[in-house]
């Protein structure tokens, strides 16, 4: 949780909103709302968390992201906070171009993904096959 996070969280409880509500906006545990808030005084019952909150923040960094009517929902603030967070991420990524194939050279099964063209599993055995040459020593 950085810095800007726990401002919101700050600012969201004393406008009344519930731990749910402030876990749904920030998309942060609500376990982690709840202990960030009792640690601070921020905890118990609040009487008036019935406001609705349209505010996205990066899955990043957590800036507060600015959505435009009638685009697609920003997750992230720039290209930069997206690829770290998928690289840091890998097991989010929905994987569904995976193809297997049959090396043209050696015959070892083998998979590659986003290529439906790939004919050989490595680089030496496109050389051997197109070249009649082995690039191992």
């Amino acid at each position: 949780m950085n810095e800007l996070q726990k401002e919101k969280i700050i600012e969201f409880r004393q406008l009344g909103l519930s731990y749910s509500k402030i876990a749904d906006a920030l998309g942060i545990s609500i376990n982690t709302i709840k202990s960030f808030c009792r640690r601070n005084n921020l905890g118990g019952y609040v009487g008036k968390g019935n406001k609705k909150i349209d505010l996205t923040f990066c899955k990043n960094c957590g800036k507060e992201l600015k959505q435009v009517l009638g685009k697609k929902p920003l997750k992230f603030c720039s290209d930069i906070c997206r690829v770290k967070w998928w690289n840091a991420h890998p097991e989010m990524v929905n994987k569904k171009a995976i193809y297997s194939f049959s090396c043209a050279n050696c015959g070892k099964p083998f998979t590659a993904y986003g290529n439906s063209k790939r004919k050989y599993c490595c680089h030496s055995c496109y050389i051997s096959h197109r070249f009649g040459g082995d690039m191992h020593e």
